[in-house]
């Protein structure tokens, strides 16, 4: 129960690397504030929860717009009295080089990716400070720290994301709240099926590759990550502030003579 009476809110929780997070979460002790765009996904995490007798909460809100998220956070503290961890999970996949992403796709992924992790943080934080405490964990990439072909708007985010975590972490720690980012590499969820999807002719064959680039020579799962994020939002990391924690294969800093 390492997170026993902690309340923590998960944004993109209805699937993949958020939905497997807020079940391991509940398990160890949290309440969690289970938040998606889409209802079904999102009710559908809340109900596993509770079958495994956890407390979990959905709330239907869009990362992007600041009166939904703001309506979000406050549904949220009204019902538990104060957040103890935000997760800022949810992301959209951005494919293309500069020179041929459509400006609407890159708009979009600019959007959901920085202002689905600002926002979230800016409503969220004033609580953290009047409590004097709190733990924010950012959703970045390894790819904020290496180059990948045709991915210029989803790099961009990613960097964004893991200087934006440096700049909170020394705005806020005086309030004695951590923020930190995860970097996973190519994690097996519907999200990276997706864009291997749209990069890919043959998505399995591309699956076969991408296990080369890593020194594991396989796809991270999603609860490598949710473990990772659960070291972040427990009393285990205190120490640990305005850091980067990779959970990606060996791919960044290791090569395979």
């Amino acid at each position: 129960m390492r997170l026993r009476d902690k309340v923590i809110l998960i944004t993109g929780a209805g699937s993949g690397i958020g939905k497997c997070t807020a079940l391991l979460f509940a398990k160890e002790g949290a309440s969690i504030i289970v938040n998606d765009l889409n209802v079904e996904s999102g009710t559908n995490t809340v109900a596993e929860i509770s079958e495994a007798n956890g407390e979990a909460y959905f709330i239907q809100a869009d990362v992007t717009d600041a009166s939904s998220v703001k309506a979000m956070v406050d549904k949220a503290i009204n019902r538990y009295g104060k957040i103890d961890v935000l997760f800022n999970n949810a992301g959209i996949s951005g494919v293309g080089k500069l020179h041929e992403v459509d400006l609407d796709a890159w708009n979009k992924t600019l959007n959901v990716n920085i202002n689905g992790v600002m926002l979230p943080s800016k409503y969220v934080i004033p609580h953290m400070m009047e409590q004097n405490k709190g733990s924010i964990i950012n959703m970045s990439s390894c790819i904020a720290e290496m180059g990948l072909a045709d991915r210029a708007s989803y790099s961009t985010t990613k960097g964004a994301i893991l200087a934006l975590t440096k700049s909170m972490q020394v705005d806020y720690a005086a309030y004695n709240i951590r923020v930190n980012a995860i970097l996973p590499g190519t994690i097996l969820t519907p999200f990276v099926e997706h864009y291997l999807k749209q990069s890919y002719e043959n998505p399995e064959e591309a699956i076969e590759k991408i296990k080369t680039r890593q020194l594991s020579g396989d796809l991270g799962r999603p609860e490598d990550v949710a473990y990772a994020a659960l070291f972040l939002a427990s009393d285990e990391s205190r120490f640990m502030m305005g850091s980067p924690l990779y959970i990606d294969g060996g791919v960044v800093f290791g090569k395979d003579a």
